[in-house]
């Protein structure tokens, strides 16, 4: 540090001064030179105490630096030895070379040198290899935050146990929104007397009741059906770790009266806000009960859900108000996705391409894009005149594309809608239903084994005539906006007819209700009539098929087409269907080589032969009356004699339902 005095606004002035005052003594040396003299010894005086006092002052700065240096190297090294702060040098093999006192602490050891990394914590190496510069680690129960600097391989622990503690209890303490509903109980108790009911009520109230004191939740009946509860993040945590057993313990209680009634439950979490926890609770109510009820919903913030329960067949009801809620939970989540894809199953047919268009509307009408998948090579003659229709509205057919280019832009936001089908082993293009979590499945076939992992929401109901009559209900629960044009209620409409064999089969007053409302959207039946017109080499070649029919056992028919021959899965369809109607026939098989050389086994009943049951013997599946199965390396003399074997098992050993 420099003197005071060498500063230049004082030295300079100083310097003048001197200069002057010799100058002066000088002029006067010069006449009066007893006087110069004594002018010099006079100012010698100041100029010796001005040059005594610099020395003096510069001792002084020199004293109070290595003062201050000494105080700051002390506090350095009491800093780096017993501040609250761990610190770690390691060498290259990440063996410790040295640590400070507070980080040696937190070991029974007294020193930590030549200990390996890997030692302290498993973490560790691994942080440093990532070149992760933060990260928190467990040690001896207290949370770090270690802070790693490699190029002096350095590293730094800060104790954070308290930060974390008060994360914890913050998020354990957040509130939790549920909606819990009787999920049967208009049907159970229908017809039931008062005093039946109120003991069902008096039931159900005091198991939820004491269900909720237990685990600290507050309940309150809001009506006979509904409940709300109000419970924290943590009590949740516990009652996820026991899976929600006042699901089994409703059910149960109940059924021991023949009144088996069970409960949906949608839970709201992750957000402070109320109104929007109670969004959340009913979004998660309206899920579970798509998926079937009888089980809990827990929608989370970032869009994933958690179900538990559902352990009961699902009750095949199917109401308006159904509908409602399954259209009202499908408009959210196409809402919360940056595309929907639609996607039906191999070999289509008006059913799948109709739905899938019915589904495209939604999209549309909840302003998202929407995209169907068809592999265009694989365009068979049930739907080849329906394509082409639709190839002359560029808009629409726009809006079909192929599974590469589904594949190169399906992200995990994408919503895949599933139609017509549920097995994961039928859909157009498998590897997309890897690519994202959010599936929903509508179906109208009878569930099978085969069955696609984890929806986020399934609508299927095997008493529906088709998936198109399925998706019809759906859109007139969206918003009011909603406008079809000709074509698309036309391809509903067909999908309707071809599954329902023009309103012969599995026809109920629901599936009328479907094809007025298209009708009265502008489908028009004429062009239906031309989409499903055969040529005479195709109507010769089902009646040749026909022809070769043999009734095999106990109304069950069998017909089998020729080796050298190949036939398309609609013409199989339609000669199983053809013989249906023929007298002494209670259910139709069809056999035929298909181009793709697998053999295609086509089935029908009146509804006395569950044909699905024979077909998943044989690796297919399909409805209750409506079924089918493709198998490979076979010939047609094998697949009849595994058909055979099928059928006596199926007769002889008890018919599944």
């Amino acid at each position: 540090m420099p003197s005071y005095y060498k500063k230049s606004v004082i030295r300079y002035p100083i310097y003048g001064i001197i200069s002057i005052s010799i100058l002066m003594i000088l002029i006067i040396t010069f006449y009066q030179w007893i006087y110069g003299i004594i002018a010099f010894m006079l100012l010698g005086i100041p100029i010796y105490f001005f040059i005594k006092s610099e020395r003096v002052i510069n001792q002084s700065i020199e004293d109070y630096i290595s003062t201050l240096s000494h105080r700051v190297k002390k506090v350095g090294e009491e800093a780096l030895l017993e501040m609250p702060i761990g610190i770690l040098l390691y060498n290259e093999h990440f063996n410790v070379e040295w640590s400070n006192s507070f980080l040696t602490s937190y070991f029974p050891e007294d020193t930590l040198v030549g200990r390996s990394l890997h030692d302290i914590t498993e973490s560790l190496i691994p942080i440093i290899k990532q070149e992760v510069d933060d990260d928190i680690i467990t040690l001896y129960e207290r949370k770090v935050k270690v802070h790693v600097k490699p190029e002096e391989r350095l590293i730094y622990f800060f104790d954070v146990t308290e930060q974390k503690e008060i994360q914890i209890q913050y998020e354990n303490e957040r509130t939790v929104l549920a909606v819990i509903l009787l999920d049967n109980y208009d049907e159970v108790t229908q017809g039931v007397e008062d005093q039946t009911r109120s003991n069902l009520n008096s039931q159900v109230t005091f198991l939820l009741n004491k269900w909720a004191k237990e685990n600290g939740v507050f309940i309150k009946r809001t009506s006979s059906e509904r409940f709300i509860a109000v419970l924290n993040e943590y009590i949740l945590k516990q009652l996820e770790t026991e899976s929600f057993s006042i699901l089994d313990d409703v059910r149960e209680k109940t059924s021991k009266h023949h009144l088996p009634l069970t409960l949906s439950i949608g839970i709201g979490v992750g957000v402070s806000s109320l109104p929007e926890l109670g969004v959340l609770a009913q979004s998660s109510l309206d899920l579970a009960l798509g998926r079937g009820g009888d089980q809990v919903a827990i929608k989370q913030t970032n869009g994933k859900v958690k179900f538990y329960g559902g352990k009961t067949n699902p009750m095949e009801k199917r109401t308006r108000v159904r509908a409602r809620v399954i259209s009202h939970a499908l408009k959210e989540l196409v809402t919360e996705s940056d595309q929907v894809l639609i996607m039906g199953h191999v070999n289509p047919d008006m059913d799948s391409i109709g739905s899938a268009i019915g589904i495209l509307k939604v999209a549309e009408v909840n302003e998202n894009n929407g995209y169907i998948v068809l592999d265009k090579d694989d365009i068979g003659t049930g739907i080849e005149r329906l394509i082409n229709e639709i190839k002359k509205d560029t808009n629409l057919w726009s809006k079909f594309i192929t599974p590469e280019q589904a594949l190169e832009i399906i992200t995990d936001e994408t919503l895949l809608v599933v139609v017509d089908t549920h097995k994961s082993s039928l859909v157009i293009e498998e590897r997309l239903i890897n690519k994202t979590e959010s599936v929903v499945v509508i179906d109208h076939h009878r569930r099978g084994e085969d069955f696609i992992e984890d929806p986020l929401l399934v609508y299927m109901e095997p008493y529906a005539s088709s998936t198109a009559e399925l998706v019809t209900e759906l859109l007139a629960y969206q918003p009011k906006g909603l406008k079809m044009d000709m074509l698309e209620a036309t391809s509903l409409l067909a999908g309707i007819i071809v599954d329902t064999k023009s309103f012969t089969l599995r026809t109920g007053s629901r599936t009328f209700d479907a094809a007025s409302n298209l009708r009265a959207h502008g489908a028009d039946t004429i062009l239906v009539q031309k989409l499903l017109k055969e040529n005479i080499d195709h109507y010769v070649k089902r009646a040749n098929l026909i022809a070769k029919a043999v009734i095999y056992r106990s109304g069950l028919t069998i017909a089998l087409g020729d080796a050298d021959e190949t036939y398309d899965q609609v013409l199989l369809a339609q000669a199983a269907d053809t013989l249906l109607s023929m007298n002494d026939v209670t259910a139709s098989f069809v056999v035929g080589m298909r181009s793709d050389q697998v053999i295609g086994i086509s089935a029908r009943s009146l509804g006395n032969v569950n044909v699905q049951v024979i077909m998943e013997a044989l690796g297919g599946g399909g409805h209750l009356t409506n079924a089918a199965t493709q198998l490979e390396n076979m010939s047609i003399d094998e697949v009849e004699q595994e058909l055979k074997l099928v059928l006596d098992d199926y007769l002889d050993g008890g018919k599944e339902s």
